[in-house]
């Protein structure tokens, strides 16, 4: 079978990022619209073309929050099937130290506000939490899971001649 054709049987899950931003016992959050509702989730988006996940992730802080971070562990890569839209997501979650603030700067689209929470208050949260990843990502953090950034290996395309 040609490959074309068989590209819409192909699988194809959500690629996304987020981080972990701590600083002391409180954690970087947004506070988003999604679907006419109020939600609660990390600095996190998807993976666009020809972008590391590293940098996916240090984008996506900046764009929701107005924060320049750093990324300095991976802390898991989490599969599961979205309630919000029934798809399948493959999320990548980062550790990152904030490095700046732009206090000016516009937030995406959707995006109310950045705040920090502890993680008794984004327990709290309950059903607002965006995906349960959110606490099993802090959780995961807490509990010492940090893996070297270098397990991630991106192949970048040659420059056009």
């Amino acid at each position: 079978m040609p490959p074309a054709a068989t590209t819409d049987a192909v699988w194809r899950p959500h690629v996304t990022v987020a981080c972990v931003v701590s600083d002391g016992a409180r954690y970087l959050m947004v506070e988003e619209d999604v679907a006419g509702r109020l939600a609660y989730n990390q600095p996190a988006g998807h993976l666009e073309d020809r972008e590391s996940l590293v940098d996916a992730a240090v984008r996506e802080t900046l764009e929701e929050t107005g924060w320049t971070v750093q990324p300095t562990h991976l802390i898991g890569v989490h599969q599961w099937r979205s309630t919000e839209h029934g798809e399948g997501v493959i999320r990548f979650s980062f550790a990152a130290r904030p490095l700046g603030h732009d206090p000016s700067r516009s937030l995406d689209t959707g995006i109310r506000r950045a705040l920090w929470l502890s993680r008794a208050e984004i327990a709290a949260l309950g059903e607002r939490l965006r995906s349960p990843l959110v606490l099993q990502s802090i959780d995961a953090w807490l509990a010492g899971a940090r893996f070297p950034l270098d397990a991630l290996h991106w192949l970048a395309e040659p420059a056009a001649p």
